[in-house]
């Protein structure tokens, strides 16, 4: 992987991170359109995983800062138990998706172009629905936060947009449009962060048994790739927040919608 693919992947990544057109499905079709065969995906996948978790850090550290205040300071527990409990509880469903069927999942993830496409209308369906939906005043609550962690751990398929998903939901669910953009970008950082520590893990034993090596990817591609995630992943994050709170999400609608037929078309 030359440097300059490493940085189109990284910013394909930090974008469709947040924006809601689904990461892990256009890394599929950014590899499948430049031709990239990854000798070593696992190191580069935890690469930018990591830059868009430290992206969505530094955007929200306002956020992290008071809750970790709320957690540790006994006289502001009970503003915010109830808050963290909720990120807790979404986070049980993918937790545990990724925890018992990761093998699982990394089948997907083999160029199945496909399986990208017809979940990209899924994506499409779940955005243009938000244009209908009327009650936007309501909060996060035990079920809400639960079933938006369902729909979470669905998302990890290739195609599926996890913000898009995550914030339709809490849409169609009642909750405010920024109590959804918030809560979303909240409720994964600890999963990305988990899934890239496992991911640490795994590699590092990939390499104690001799099937994976640290020059299979240059140094300074993955040193590009990281930059290149973590940069767009800043403009993506700022970006989507304002396109919920505008009401906005029914143009990456049209765009999934296209980009699942195009998609399609292309594995047929």
């Amino acid at each position: 992987m030359s440097i300059l693919e490493a940085i189109i992947l990284g910013v394909i990544q930090g974008l469709t991170e947040f924006l809601p057109v689904s990461s892990s499905g256009h890394i599929e079709l950014g590899k499948a359109v430049l031709n990239v065969e990854l000798n070593d995906p696992l190191l580069f996948s935890i690469v930018v995983h990591a830059a868009t978790a430290l992206s969505t850090i530094v955007i929200f550290r306002m956020d992290i800062w008071m809750l970790i205040r709320m957690f540790f300071e006994p006289r502001l527990w009970n503003a915010g138990r109830q808050y963290i409990l909720y990120i807790a509880i979404s986070m049980i469903p993918a937790g545990l998706v990724g925890l018992f069927y990761k093998s699982e999942i990394e089948n997907f993830f083999d160029g199945n172009i496909l399986l990208v496409g017809f979940m990209l209308l899924v994506t499409a369906m779940l955005l243009f629905m938000t244009t209908k939906i009327k009650r936007e005043k309501g909060k996060i609550g035990f079920a809400s936060s639960l079933l938006i962690g369902v729909i979470q751990a669905v998302a990890i398929l290739p195609g599926i947009s996890r913000s898009g998903a995550t914030i339709s939901t809490a849409l169609m669910l009642g909750v405010s449009r920024s109590r959804a953009a918030r809560f979303s970008f909240l409720m994964v950082i600890p999963l990305i962060l988990g899934a890239t520590l496992l991911d640490v893990k795994d590699y590092i034993e990939l390499q104690q048994a001799g099937l994976a090596t640290a020059d299979t990817v240059e140094p300074v591609a993955l040193i590009a790739g990281f930059i290149a995630a973590f940069v767009s992943g800043l403009f993506a994050c700022n970006w989507m927040i304002q396109l919920v709170k505008k009401s906005k999400l029914q143009y990456f609608a049209l765009y999934c919608l296209v980009a699942g037929i195009v998609a399609i078309a292309f594995s047929i």
